[in-house]
C-alpha cells in the first residue's frame, strides 16, 4: 500500500522510504500516487513541528528524504508525462540593511521541496532588487525576510515601491524573522506574516494553491 510511504517520511525512516519507493516502482505503481503520498507525509512532518514534536534538524531531515524520493520519481514521471509541473513562482530575499540568511534560507528550501520555483535575493537586498525580480519571473508570491528590527522599515520601503511600480495587486507579501507580530505586518503593508518555513509554505500552498 502507497499509504506505507506517507509513515515512513512522516516518521523520517529514510532507508525504508526509499526503499519502498524503488520496490513500489519496480512493481508497476503509479509514480504520481506515489509522489502524492510523499506530499502527504511532508504535511504529517509540518504538523508535527507545529506541534512541537519536531525541531528544525527532523524539518530539514524530511526535506532531504523527499528530495531522494523526488529523484527517484522523476524519471518516470517525465516517461509517463507527468513530470511535476511547480505550484508558482514566489520570490524571497532578506532585505536592504539585514544580514541575516538562516532562517530565510530555510523558507527557501521548505518552499523548493513542497513544489514552488523560487527566485532567492539573498541578504541585504535593495528596494529595487525585489521590484525587478517580480517583474522577471512573473512571481505572484514575494517573502520578505528580517532579523533585526531596522528591518521592519526596509520591508514597508520595499512593500511601498512594489506598490508604486503598479505590482502590489499582483503579488500577496508574506514577511518573517525576528519578532515579527501583527503590529509589524500592518506597518509595513504586508498581507500576512509567518513564524516559521512550515508558515511560509501553508501561506504559499493558500494563497497560490497546492
Amino acid at each position: 500500500m502507497a499509504e506505507e510511504l506517507v509513515q515512513f517520511l512522516a516518521d523520517l525512516k529514510e532507508p525504508e522510504a526509499l526503499a519502498f519507493v524503488e520496490k513500489s516502482l519496480a512493481e508497476g505503481t503509479d509514480p504520481a500516487s506515489l509522489l502524492d503520498q510523499a506530499k502527504k507525509g511532508m504535511t504529517l512532518v509540518g504538523q508535527r513541528f507545529a506541534d512541537g514534536e519536531y525541531f528544525i534538524p527532523s524539518l530539514i531531515f524530511s526535506g532531504e528524504i523527499l528530495k531522494g524520493i523526488i529523484q527517484r520519481l522523476e524519471p518516470h514521471l517525465k516517461k509517463s508525462g507527468e513530470a511535476e509541473e511547480k505550484l508558482g513562482k514566489i520570490v524571497v530575499g532578506t532585505v536592504a540593511g539585514d544580514i541575516h540568511d538562516i532562517g530565510k534560507n530555510l523558507v527557501v528550501f521548505m518552499l523548493d521541496v513542497n513544489g514552488f520555483e523560487v527566485t532567492d535575493l539573498g541578504i541585504d537586498v535593495p528596494v529595487d532588487k525585489f521590484v525587478d525580480a517580480i517583474k522577471e519571473t512573473g512571481s505572484t508570491v514575494v517573502g520578505l525576510s528580517g532579523f533585526l528590527t531596522l528591518a521592519y522599515d526596509s520591508m514597508k520601503e520595499t512593500i511601498d515601491a512594489i506598490e508604486k511600480t503598479g505590482l502590489r495587486d499582483k503579488v500577496k507579501i508574506m514577511i518573517g524573522g525576528g519578532q515579527i507580530d501583527d503590529d509589524v505586518k500592518v506597518f509595513t503593508g504586508a498581507d500576512a506574516y509567518g513564524r516559521d518555513a512550515m508558515d511560509a509554505v501553508k501561506l504559499a500552498k493558500g494563497w497560490i494553491g497546492g
